[in-house]
């Protein structure tokens, strides 16, 4: 069995402020495998772009990666050094990035923006070369070669997180992280870049780690689902058996809260507000809104294990 393109282990980010430590990502563990996409889901606030940015190690004080471990291909990203890290970061782990105007450069051309990481990366060509490769990327990505000489603000959002796109897969790294990749966009063009997205995943067999709350966007994309609560990880498995019997009840309310044609006007919220991460609740920190919580989840935190093959779960119904 082949060793999987990403662990991590343990994981904790803590952001340190007057009132003491906002345990953002606290004690998170999960494995990904090559040419696997997983979502990433749960209400704001429950540490999914933190995650993102410890993986890419661009956590900012007060932020800070106090433990764990985060191994791609058999390096420990917490213990590079950061000019270690840069060089890593575009070559084997790539980001695209929630907004696509925040992340170009207004006054440089898009051809250039493309080539700089890997001119950066110290990737010799030649300016046909050049020419070539930002051809391809832009092929890739379903946009004109006229776009190469063309300024961010001459684009449409959709081209503009196109780009974004292309610049995430520049050099075939092992791993891309999407952190909301769609947000900012129209229903129509989200499809498109979601389609663009599954397309290059498949073409260049990329592991894809896709942040989002859009439960139905994931039902549609992603091959295994990770949810997240208060920081902390509540459920892994596979996409279709999740839906079909989720384990933890803050999945099944996830689940639950989609529309249904059958139901038309009828909305399922959750009850309740996410607790806060400076003073988390005892015991499991979805208790107070959990509508099968009993005397143990009040006590003691669950542990994280696998219930079944492939499928991981940290509630007191299924594990005591």
């Amino acid at each position: 069995m082949s060793e999987p393109v990403l662990r991590v282990k343990n994981l904790k980010v803590y952001y340190y402020v007057e009132a003491g430590a906002v345990k953002a990502v606290d004690d998170v563990s999960f494995e990904l495998d090559f040419g696997v996409k997983m979502g990433l889901v749960g209400e704001s606030g429950s540490g999914k772009s933190t995650m993102a940015l410890a993986l890419m190690r661009m956590i900012k004080p007060p932020g800070k990666i106090v433990g764990g471990q985060m191994i791609l291909g058999g390096t420990d990203l917490v213990k590079l050094n950061e000019e270690q890290m840069r060089q890593l970061r575009l070559s084997r782990l790539a980001m695209i990035p929630q907004g696509a105007m925040n992340s170009l450069n207004p006054v440089m051309r898009i051809d250039k923006q493309l080539i700089d990481g890997m001119l950066d990366h110290n990737v010799i060509m030649s300016n046909e070369e050049r020419v070539k490769r930002v051809n391809e990327l832009l092929e890739m990505v379903d946009l004109p070669p006229k776009v190469a000489k063309m300024y961010p603000h001459e684009l449409s959002g959709g081209m503009q997180q196109r780009v974004t796109v292309a610049q995430s897969i520049s050099m075939e790294p092992d791993l891309i992280i999407a952190d909301e990749p769609t947000s900012a966009l129209d229903v129509v063009i989200q499809r498109q870049v979601m389609e663009t997205i599954n397309r290059l995943q498949q073409r260049l067999g990329l592991s894809v780690i896709l942040i989002g709350h859009d439960m139905g966007l994931m039902a549609q994309t992603v091959d295994r689902l990770a949810v997240m609560y208060a920081g902390r990880m509540m459920e892994i498995g596979e996409t279709r058996a999740m839906f079909h019997r989720p384990l933890h009840p803050y999945t099944e309310l996830l689940i639950k809260s989609l529309p249904v044609l059958e139901n038309k006007g009828v909305f399922s919220g959750i009850p309740g507000i996410t607790p806060s991460l400076l003073n988390p609740p005892a015991g499991c920190v979805f208790h107070t809104r959990c509508p099968k919580a009993w005397g143990l989840c009040e006590e003691t935190t669950p542990q994280f294990v696998e219930a079944e093959p492939g499928r991981w779960v940290a509630c007191h119904l299924i594990t005591a």
